[in-house]
């Protein structure tokens, strides 16, 4: 099946909720792929026609992140926008006990002082082909869904090195529909990226966890990279201009960004998995993580600094998982998606052909979720992140799939993608012990806590050891601390990787048999079961609705639509627009204690500050994590905002779109310059941005 054009504005609306907001039409709702853009969605309700130099230019402006996030280009010399929570963690690798750059801030006068940032990819989408032909080449009816998953998966892995070879372009198939259909994205990378400014965390993230998903807001949530090849700035072949005069509400505007990961396609039964086994068992092991993290970094100063991003991204997590659980477990929100679900599953029965063809598939759906539920806590319970564990794993794997043929290997391990490993693996980013040693100590405690101490694998991983004095055993006597030892293991092979006589190695190779064994359980029962049955789905959906559906999230480029506009809550109406005055009320009003307190600089502006300019706003886009950072264009394609969050009322987006309180949240353009101007004496840069 080759992937739906959008001739007509059906959405997802059919399939989740109706929208009852003040003024929100069905139309605001959609991440919709580049190359199919719902023009008469936008002709019809905006009377705005995208051209197509309009949407090249927002296309190859935005840039996916690899820290997870989202960024543009936003002048002729190649600087980036993005948000501060997207490069908090990079940082916080540039910082150091006596200059703490996410508590400081930071701002090159000057080119010369831009510091390059470690271990960074940005990627800026350039082709888009249909391959979906292509992947299913190679699959026969007679193949179980196992062995037809293994036919897809070789067949884009050598889709993707064709690619590359021919058009030297970084290329990834994209799963779309669930397996319903599959795109290759050529993509332009830069790896020399270098920071140009960052406010202090105390102006970008005001408020703190407190306000977190929460509206009213008063955040900078804003900073500024630079590209550079070949030594000298880029000169991108497309940017995104300033506006001079910002929004308005009720102005439509788009966001074009890479939203992570969306399940509003998913069956029934696998919303009840995520509802029953899978959101719980996240929520428990967030929850210690937090605990543990904090009472760390109660511990000192130091400590504090070190784990901060750690923590502030733990408690990131466990609101929005909370969020999404709790409309999960809403009657009245599950009780439309079963109802949109036998609608839907009605009409494939009441027709013979469509019933002999796609009838079982949610059958197979529930099946699958009932195998995963048997083995999801044991791969849940393996999972652990840190820089130490993941390029311990990176040096074993390396090893061990660069024996076999390149479609042999586990995908991210594919020849492609080497370059990218290669370039987090030799970073030259600090390693701090004690963080480490704290991490590896709370992930072997848990893991014995889920798993049970007598578990086979627990036995073997803690060596007759305590979780504390094992984790503090193999932090102190790994050898892999430096970029120069971990270039060295890899370039040995696995001869140097068996011999190396190093703990965590040695922990990892034990570990590791184990996760690969469940990992491919899962791609044989689950994963390649999903494919099959969602492809079947996607077809039904496509014959039942029309072919206006768009795909699930999946951190590819996506353009939503919306409009800034308020909402009611029991309380009131909430405007859309705050202003700076707002912050500094916001201040007195909690009393300038942490995290509502304001960096002297904020403290030294407040007599020349515009107080009117708008800050914050919020609009019907639709979005998810992964958008942080993306631009928010009018329709001349001019930068007007920036998304950095969306409410309380927009978590459940993860699983269906609900306008009726839900929106995002972005700093707004006019924000950003008066700040540049009166509160960092940025004149330089806010010229730049503005083209004076």
């Amino acid at each position: 099946m080759r992937t739906p054009r959008i001739t007509r504005s059906i959405g997802l609306l059919a399939l989740t909720v109706s929208t009852a907001a003040i003024g929100v039409t069905a139309a605001e709702e959609g991440m919709w792929l580049p190359d199919q853009p719902p023009v008469d969605q936008l002709r019809e309700v905006y009377g705005f026609e995208p051209s197509p130099e309009w949407l090249e230019r927002c296309r190859k402006s935005a840039i996916r992140v690899s820290e997870g996030g989202s960024a543009s280009f936003v002048s002729p010399d190649g600087l980036v926008m993005t948000n501060h929570h997207v490069v908090r963690g990079l940082l916080g690798k540039l910082s150091t006990a006596d200059n703490d750059l996410v508590k400081n801030g930071f701002i090159a006068r000057t080119r010369t002082e831009e510091l390059p940032l470690p271990g960074v990819e940005l990627d800026v989408l350039w082709e888009i082909q249909d391959i979906t032909d292509q992947v299913n080449a190679d699959v026969t009816d007679d193949m179980s869904p196992a062995e037809a998953n293994n036919a897809r998966r070789k067949a884009r892995t050598r889709i993707e090195q064709e690619s590359e070879e021919r058009t030297g372009l970084v290329s990834e198939s994209v799963t779309l529909y669930k397996g319903g259909a599959y795109q290759l994205y050529r993509y332009k990378r830069f790896t020399d990226v270098r920071m140009v400014f960052a406010p202090e965390e105390a102006a970008a993230a005001f408020g703190g966890d407190v306000d977190n998903f929460e509206y009213p807001r008063f955040c900078l949530d804003v900073s500024f990279i630079r590209v550079y090849e070949d030594g000298r700035p880029y000169h991108p072949e497309q940017y995104l201009r300033w506006s001079p005069s910002g929004a308005q509400a009720d102005e439509p505007v788009f966001v074009w960004g890479h939203p992570g990961t969306t399940r509003r396609l998913y069956t029934v039964d696998h919303l009840r998995f995520l509802r029953d086994t899978q959101y719980p068992a996240s929520l428990a092991s967030i929850w210690r993580a937090e605990s543990k993290y904090a009472e760390w970094a109660s511990r000192s100063d130091e400590n504090d600094r070190l784990v901060s991003s750690n923590l502030t991204g733990v408690r990131n997590y466990r609101k929005f998982v909370t969020g999404v659980q709790a409309g999960l477990q809403d009657p009245a929100i599950f009780d439309r998606k079963v109802a949109a679900e036998a609608h839907l599953r009605a009409a494939v029965a009441a027709n013979p052909e469509w019933n002999a063809k796609w009838g079982d598939a949610w059958e197979q759906i529930a099946q699958a979720q009932d195998t995963y539920t048997e083995f999801y806590e044991r791969r849940a319970a393996l999972r652990m992140w840190s820089d130490l564990f993941t390029h311990a794993r990176q040096i074993v794997r390396l090893a061990d799939e660069s024996t076999k043929p390149n479609t042999e290997r586990l995908r991210e391990y594919r020849d492609t993608n080497i370059p990218s490993i290669e370039l987090e693996l030799y970073s030259d980013a600090p390693i701090h012990d004690d963080l480490e040693a704290m991490k590896f100590a709370e992930y072997l405690g848990s893991m014995a806590e889920r798993l049970g101490s007598d578990d086979e694998l627990v036995v073997a991983l803690l060596d007759g050891k305590s979780p504390r004095v094992r984790a503090d055993e193999i932090v102190r006597n790994t050898t892999i601390k430096t970029p120069e030892r971990r270039r060295q293991l890899v370039e040995g092979g696995i001869d140097a990787v068996s011999s190396a006589n190093d703990p965590l190695l040695e922990f990892m190779r034990v570990l590791d048999t184990e996760d690969r064994r469940l990992r491919t359980r899962y791609e044989d029962e689950v994963e390649g079961v999903e494919r099959d049955a969602y492809a079947k789905i996607a077809a039904a959906q496509f014959a039942v609705l029309g072919d206006g559906l768009y795909p699930d999230a999946t951190f590819t480029l996506r353009m939503s639509v919306g409009r800034i506009i308020g909402y009611q809550e029991p309380g009131g109406f909430v405007e859309p627009f705050t202003n700076l005055a707002g912050l500094y009320r916001r201040r007195d009003l909690r009393h300038a204690t942490p995290p509502f307190d304001l960096p002297q600089s904020w403290l030294d502006a407040e007599s020349t500050l515009d107080l009117s300019t708008p800050f914050n706003f919020v609009s019907t886009n639709d979005i998810i994590g992964g958008n942080s950072g993306s631009p928010v264009v009018n329709r001349d394609a001019e930068v007007v905002g920036l998304i950095f969050d969306g409410n309380i009322h927009f978590l459940i987006a993860d699983v269906i779109y609900d306008s009726t309180m839900g929106r995002s949240v972005s700093v707004d353009s006019r924000a950003i310059i008066e700040a540049l101007r009166k509160v960092y004496d940025a004149d330089t840069l806010a010229d730049e941005l503005t083209g004076r």
